[in-house]
């Protein structure tokens, strides 16, 4: 087979796989249908995000342009736009003469991507609680009883921080905040690496699904502040814990 009929396979392959939009779940993705039809550069970025997230590429590894067009088959054009996309995204870094690097933040940044997450999903939060239905709770209920179950299956850790999201955002969508509920799920893109990080080590203790249920419960209060200060519990606690985690793993790696 050759480089051009690869690459005819990857972009064929890409249409087999969506984003999860802001409102779709892991499975429901699934079960969409007609797939929308995603160019070469998006198919690349999903491939490359999905090896960084999952901890396949490394913190500080170099990403060689060549090295990705020999492994993927196809030619250097979409991998140059798929870094530059991933840059934007917060994944990969763009280093003058060594060229892109996978992301890595320093204990304080990760604090600082949770302290960020915070603010702007309270301020949603607070904005979508008067809106709230019945449908939302129980939309938010049926995904929260899937992401617990997913939580039991290693073989669904890669779906995690997706479930995590579609959860998250079926409380915050009646706020009617497009471009905020934008920008706020593409800091969980960038906090997703250390989410799954902290539910692999979290769910053992069973505290992963007992914080979101305790979350939704407060949700259904209908008091923005109980359910705002809850949410802030949530996301600052795992900031915190995650930023102790990752410090102590450097120093002791750093030992080694």
């Amino acid at each position: 087979m050759n480089a051009q009929q690869k690459e005819t396979n990857l972009k064929r392959q890409s249409n087999m796989q969506t984003h999860s939009s802001i409102l779709t779940t892991p499975r429901e993705n699934d079960k969409k249908s007609p797939i929308p039809r995603q160019s070469l550069g998006a198919a690349v970025v999903e491939r490359l995000r999905e090896k960084i997230l999952s901890g396949e590429l490394r913190e500080g590894e170099q990403l060689r342009q060549d090295a990705i067009a020999t492994e993927f088959q196809i030619s250097r054009i979409p991998v140059r736009e798929a870094l530059t996309h991933l840059a934007a995204e917060g994944l990969v870094t763009l280093v003058a003469n060594r060229g892109a690097v996978v992301s890595a933040l320093s204990p304080e940044e990760i604090m600082e991507l949770f302290e960020t997450r915070a603010v702007l999903e309270c301020y949603m939060l607070r904005c979508a609680i008067p809106e709230l239905t019945k449908q939302d709770f129980q939309r938010a209920e049926d995904i929260l009883r899937d992401y617990e179950e997913s939580l039991e299956k290693d073989s669904e850790m890669e779906s995690w921080g997706r479930w995590n999201w579609s959860f998250h955002s079926a409380l915050y969508a009646p706020a009617n905040r497009p471009k905020m509920l934008a920008l706020v799920k593409n800091l969980n893109v960038n906090c997703d690496r250390y989410t799954r990080l902290h539910l692999v080590v979290t769910r053992n203790q069973h505290r992963a699904g007992k914080a979101h249920r305790e979350l939704l419960e407060a949700c259904k209060t209908i008091d923005p502040e109980l359910a705002s200060a809850a949410l802030w519990k949530h996301i600052t606690e795992a900031g915190e814990y995650l930023k102790e985690f990752i410090k102590r793993h450097r120093e002791q790696h750093q030992r080694a």
